[in-house]
């Protein structure tokens, strides 16, 4: 990044424990996307994803990809389309054979043997695996280890009280080296009840800081007229880059920022007032 990044403050709210017995099933996920309820999705995918795209990637090839939670990203393809393999978990079978449509790629599809009523979804092209079952069933289903994790929407849509259930997937997936990219949600959680759940950066260290370093690289202000509805009038999304506490070299060679409540970003042209760059999210 360049000189000009500027330091803002990280506002935390203190009520992080109201949202802590909330729980949405495996079916009210589907019945969203049966209603076309799927706010969540971008169409032109996720713009600082593609900001920090090739610094993610480190110039290396044939690297293998995990979309938690993915739907219909479209970022699966950008992947894919650079050679890498992409292997995703959604509950929703609509929202993969969405994927599948709206990239115009062709697909086999066959049961997953490990568990019972899941499928598999595999691009002709072999390098997008998309399993269509609970994301806490798939390490039944050996799916091997990866380079890189890319979690938006994902850790803000569990229930708070699987969260370290599902960090303990996450980094059981891992390969030595891995880069974890992670994409969580500010806003006030007595307004909101959610998802996307509330996650404090404290939650994130609770979650991944005792074999990890966690950078945040960037803010950005992704409140929406939509959110209104929420009852809230803020909501910020933290970037967040978590890796291994033994490999050193940040991402893109940026100084590693501790989560202590400050965090340094680079200004952008049409920023808020507050300097916080804008963005479409959730």
């Amino acid at each position: 990044m360049a000189d000009t990044r500027a330091v803002l403050d990280s506002e935390e709210y203190p009520d992080t424990e109201v949202q802590k017995d909330r729980v949405l099933t495996l079916e009210e996920w589907q019945e969203k996307w049966v209603n076309r309820n799927t706010g969540f999705h971008q169409e032109q995918g996720h713009q600082l994803l593609k900001k920090y795209l090739d610094t993610f990637l480190k110039g290396e090839k044939a690297l293998r990809v995990f979309f938690p939670l993915c739907g219909k990203a479209v970022e699966m393809k950008w992947f894919a389309d650079r050679g890498h393999s992409v292997v995703g978990v959604e509950i929703s079978e609509l929202g993969i054979r969405e994927f599948f449509m709206e990239q115009n790629l062709s697909y086999s599809e066959e049961p997953i043997m490990e568990i019972p009523g899941a499928k598999i979804f595999k691009s002709s092209s072999g390098n997008i695996s998309l399993y269509c079952c609970n994301l806490f069933d798939l390490p039944r289903a050996n799916i091997g280890k990866f380079d890189r994790i890319w979690d938006r929407g994902a850790l803000v849509a569990v229930n708070p009280s699987d969260r370290k259930r599902y960090s303990d997937v996450m980094l059981s997936l891992t390969r030595p080296g891995f880069q974890y990219l992670l994409s969580v949600l500010s806003y006030d959680p007595t307004k909101h009840a959610g998802p996307p759940f509330y996650v404090t950066d404290g939650e994130v260290k609770k979650l991944f800081g005792s074999v990890c370093n966690i950078q945040c690289l960037e803010k950005a202000d992704v409140f929406e007229e939509r959110h209104k509805s929420w009852g809230i009038d803020q909501i910020i999304e933290r970037f967040v880059w978590i890796y291994l506490a033994e490999h050193r070299q940040p991402l893109g060679a940026v100084p590693p920022v501790a989560m202590r409540g400050q965090h340094r970003i680079k200004k952008k042209a049409g920023s808020s007032p507050s300097g916080v760059a804008r963005h479409s999210q959730q």
